[in-house]
């Protein structure tokens, strides 16, 4: 068996069906390497790890009863500092809030715990969640496993290097204008920006602009599907719902697709820099593999420029002073 570092969520659930391990082993296991790489990565504000144990221990005996609980049940994750968690520290990146603790939870932490998963402490993120970078007062920058030279993005950065760093297997992470999708690009993850009303944002629906929105960041498409099944679904007293799915994002991922029509382009649509070239190597390789495939794949035109950035700051700092 690989390392228990090395499994994703899914795997782990399947590892945990056969006796191969458990909850306990696995918690401790991560927790023995936060503790030795969390000061190199910045990935954790706070490690809630005596939580962390109590919560495996419940999540062990109920795996070892052979209770039927859900899929997820045991599986170690983490939360995003700036979503509310009662109880634990919750600094909102920010120095102003450095010893602020809760006394509720946000919904996506009250899914996490009824899907059965271990939250083993809230990931760095920059100060409320501004910045396209990690690098806040209250924590050690950010930095993506695969070059510590380098930033692992933001918002999410923290949630994106516990990850990319074996130090989780699948995080909540939260998106508004790349917040997922930029740390998912620097660490080599896949990352989903769900469409308004997936997830719930209750109960204090602080963001009046609505470009936010939880999400998964995983190593597998697998592993990010069955979060976002944990995570989604509507919540009293949200302003909008999304259309409920057709079956499980799970089961969606072992689907057919059919033949797709793919756009794609290479050209910068916010800044007049070259793009590198092993970048646009692997552009045209994924393209080429999804040709093979029998998708068709279409060249367009920048959808928009940069022009939009200042409207886009605009309504960024609105929903910034409105948390």
């Amino acid at each position: 068996m690989s390392e228990l570092h090395e499994l994703g969520a899914l795997e782990l659930s399947t590892a945990y069906a056969r006796g191969d391990t458990w909850p306990t082993e696995v918690v401790e296991h991560l927790l023995d390497r936060v503790a030795r790489l969390d000061d190199t990565v910045g990935a954790f504000v706070t490690v809630t790890a005596d939580a962390a144990r109590a919560a495996a221990a419940v999540a062990t005996e109920r795996l070892r009863r052979g209770e039927r609980g859900p899929l997820l049940l045991g599986v170690p994750t983490a939360v995003k500092d700036l979503h509310n968690t009662a109880g634990t520290r919750t600094t909102y990146g920010s120095a102003v809030f450095a010893e602020h603790v809760p006394t509720f939870s946000d919904e996506v932490v009250r899914r996490l715990d009824s899907g059965g998963l271990v939250s083993i402490g809230k990931t760095n993120t920059p100060e409320l969640g501004s910045p396209c970078y990690t690098e806040p007062d209250v924590a050690p920058p950010a930095r993506t496993p695969y070059d510590l030279t380098r930033s692992a993005g933001g918002s999410s950065g923290g949630a994106a290097a516990a990850v990319a760093s074996g130090l989780v297997p699948v995080a909540q992470a939260s998106d508004g204008g790349g917040s997922i999708r930029i740390p998912a690009s620097a660490c080599g993850l896949v990352g989903l920006k769900p469409t308004r009303g997936r997830i719930s944002a209750a109960p204090l629906h602080a963001d009046v602009n609505g470009l936010g929105t939880s999400g998964p960041l995983a190593r597998t498409v697998g592993d990010a599907a069955a979060l976002l099944d944990v995570l989604a679904g509507p919540s009293a007293g949200d302003s909008l719902w999304a259309p409920p799915p057709d079956g499980s994002f799970l089961d969606a991922c072992g689907r057919e697709p059919g033949r797709l029509r793919i756009a794609r382009l290479a050209a910068p649509l916010i800044a007049d820099v070259a793009v590198d070239a092993q970048v646009l190597a692997a552009y045209d390789e994924a393209s080429l593999l999804l040709a093979e495939l029998g998708h068709d794949i279409e060249d367009i035109d920048p959808p928009m420029g940069p022009e939009v950035v200042s409207v886009f700051e605009t309504v960024w700092a609105v929903g910034a002073a409105s948390v």
